[in-house]
């Protein structure tokens, strides 16, 4: 480990490490443009000058030089503080005068730095250049004039994204940012360059002109749009989401997060459930809460209770569903909407075992029926880093375009119990080899049981590694398994069963047409396909509106906080089933949030520690010899629940991403 001085002050630094790194270690704060963690280093901004002894004498770029044995760096002195304040501005000579009505303002890094290490005046007095506004899709809104060609987006887009469709066009003082061909760039993870964006030029276009960020209470929250469990930070002004963006978390997130996640904001304060209704000749009229609470007492239910709970819900909605249905009577649960059956007699056997953190150094890997674009775009992202220090991937399923090279073996559910000599031939050889098992597989008769038996046949559990992985793609689900929400033979059964009473909780997904005698009861927020089906609907809180713990594909035990209050007379789901309980004489043991927190870690230790939790490792005797086509369980990536169809921003990205329409920009 070389040895630098900074400011006077010696220090260690790891081999490797850049000459703007040893700063930060220093605890020198160095400005920059350019330069971002997770991205190559590029050195075009030239804001992150120091002067390093030996060296010529001259102001360097701290961001592409390495530290080495002896070096003598200033941060401070008077040589450096000159060229940063040219750099300055020279950034500035083209920037327009629109930070009053720029959305990047109170938290632009070209306002922050030119404050703290600009001039305060400029000598320019020529005309600045103006730049045409450029096509980026749905999500991203585009000002180049205030570009100062950082190129983050380009880096991103080609190395994060995988979608190499933004670049940079002409030279000189005529260099613009572009998508290539002027269409939209089409990445599910596109809202990432409106963060990376140091100035105003890539804003967030379904957030254009609404807020400013000292305006806006920030609030901690759980991502629920796919399994990941991505830490996003909701920012609320009054009672109302104005955005979503990502929170640093390298273990799950990294700091990114997809557009989805980004964008469904929009979709809670549309088609929302503001009040009860009762069916009353066929038609869903308002009602208050003690006649609807009064309409599901008078069902003679005779203990024949069911509850099937949505992908969107929280651990402590489902504890207090399945502590409703066992006072009850009943015993039937299920989270599985879709008629999916799996066994989980063992839930290592339907968890992503190898972390999401792990998965990047994973040397060979089987893609089993998945679309990971759609279904975890966050892990995709991992799969590209692994694949950028070598990894092989082999694929069986639909052909995706997954942004790296697949050698797709065929889409049929046989080649599970005969793989080719070459993949046998590369897992044997891997020191960490890892099968990604999409969700939509464990639909197919026989091809859960194919995985597992390849677990020994590819050598996928070694010493410190556990290879096997299935992917979900709803945020309840692995905590649904933890809750017992996977009754044998799964909806079907429980349609076979024919419940007098059925709690939809939060369910949308469900083909209620399964269930013409049952008397249901939706508990949610968005008027639906569950509401459409109920008998009596009682409006629930989204999970911006409530507190609740969840837990993502790798069985990671995390906890959102409320951020509004639900709208109208929706109540939080917990406390309708609370109150539900006391009118159908079953009170349940909790009376506050806390008290059916601490219930819900008595029953199920593992849901107390945040954290991954420990399921062991045993693998279940399960039948085997799948045949046939396997398919993809996600048709449109942008609607995939209630929240998402609700909103006008991820109805416009199916429309124009999916399906193919083109929007005219404002200056078409």
């Amino acid at each position: 480990m070389p040895k630098v001085k900074v400011d006077g002050v010696e220090l260690e630094v790891p081999a490797g490490a850049t000459v703007l790194q040893a700063c930060e270690l220093a605890g020198k704060e160095i400005p920059r443009f350019c330069y971002h963690e997770r991205l190559s280093i590029a050195g075009n901004c030239r804001m992150c000058l120091v002067e390093v002894k030996p060296g010529p004498p001259k102001p360097q770029a701290s961001c592409a030089l390495p530290a080495a044995e002896g070096q003598e760096i200033r941060t401070d002195s008077e040589m450096v503080k000159k060229a940063r304040e040219g750099v300055m501005e020279f950034l500035l000579i083209n920037h327009p005068l629109d930070c009053p009505i720029c959305d990047q303002g109170g938290e632009c890094d070209l306002q922050d730095q030119s404050v703290a290490y600009g001039r305060g005046a400029s000598r320019y007095d020529e005309n600045k250049r103006a730049v045409t506004e450029k096509n980026m899709g749905p999500i991203v809104k585009t000002v180049m004039t205030r570009c100062i060609q950082c190129t983050r987006c380009v880096r991103f887009a080609e190395e994060v994204a995988g979608v190499p469709e933004i670049g940079a066009i002409y030279r000189g003082e005529n260099m613009q940012i572009t998508t290539y061909l002027e269409h939209a760039a089409k990445s599910e993870l596109s809202g990432n360059v409106v963060d990376l964006c140091p100035v105003g030029a890539l804003t967030a276009k379904p957030y254009a002109f609404e807020a400013r960020p000292w305006e806006l209470k920030k609030t901690h929250a759980i991502d629920v749009m796919d399994a990941v469990g991505t830490n996003i930070r909701l920012d609320s002004r009054g009672r109302q989401v104005l955005r979503a963006v990502p929170r640093i978390n390298d273990d799950v997130n990294e700091e990114w997060a997809s557009d989805k996640t980004r964008h469904n904001v929009d979709g809670l304060v549309r088609k929302r459930l503001d009040k009860p209704y009762v069916r009353k000749d066929g038609k869903l009229v308002p009602a208050t809460w003690a006649e609807a609470f009064a309409a599901i007492a008078a069902v003679q239910h005779g203990g024949s209770v069911a509850a099937i709970a949505g992908d969107l819900l929280d651990c402590e909605t489902m504890f207090a569903g399945r502590a409703l249905v066992e006072k009850l009577g009943g015993t039937m649960l299920e989270g599985r909407q879709t008629g999916l059956a799996y066994d989980v007699s063992s839930l290592s056997s339907v968890v992503f075992n190898t972390s999401l953190a792990d998965l990047e150094t994973a040397d060979v890997i089987l893609l089993v029926g998945t679309n990971l674009r759609w279904e975890a775009p966050l892990v995709n992202t991992r799969l590209r880093k692994a694949i950028k220090k070598g990894a092989k991937v082999f694929g069986i399923g639909p052909e995706f375009d997954l942004t790296y090279k697949v050698e797709w073996l065929g889409n049929d559910a046989a080649l599970l119990g005969k793989l080719p000599d070459a993949v046998v031939e590369a897992f044997g050889k891997a020191a960490r080899p890892a099968m990604i098992v999409g969700g939509g597989v464990l639909a197919k008769d026989g091809a859960h049981g194919d995985t597992l038996a390849l677990v020994e046949t590819l050598g996928l559990i070694k010493d410190g590694w556990n290879g096997y992985n299935v992917l979900h793609f709803a945020a309840a689900r692995m905590g649904g398994l933890m809750l017992g929400y996977a009754t044998q033979g799964g909806i079907k059964a429980i349609a076979a069963a024919k419940p007098k009473l059925l709690f939809a909780l939060g369910a949308d997904e469900v083909d209620y047409a399964a269930f013409p005698d049952s008397f249901k009861v939706y508990v949610g927020h968005h008027g639906d396909k569950g509401a459409h089906a109920a008998d009596v609907i009682l409006p629930g809180a989204s999970y911006a509106e409530k507190a609740g713990t969840y837990v993502n594909l790798e069985g990671r035990v995390q906890r959102g906080e409320k951020a509004v209050f639900a709208p109208g007379d929706a109540r939080e789901d917990w406390s309708i089933l609370r109150a539900l309980s006391d009118v159908m004489g079953a009170t349940l043991p909790f009376d506050s949030f806390e008290q059916l927190r601490a219930e819900m870690i008595r029953a199920v230790p593992a849901l107390g520690v945040e954290g991954l939790a420990d399921y062991g490792w045993s693998v279940p005797k399960l039948p085997t010899g799948a045949t046939g086509e396997l398919a993809s369980p996600i048709k449109d990536f942008y609607l995939t629940n209630a929240i998402c169809r609700a909103s006008p921003t991820m109805q416009q990205c199916s429309a124009e991403l999916v399906h193919g329409e083109s929007y005219a920009e404002a200056a078409e």
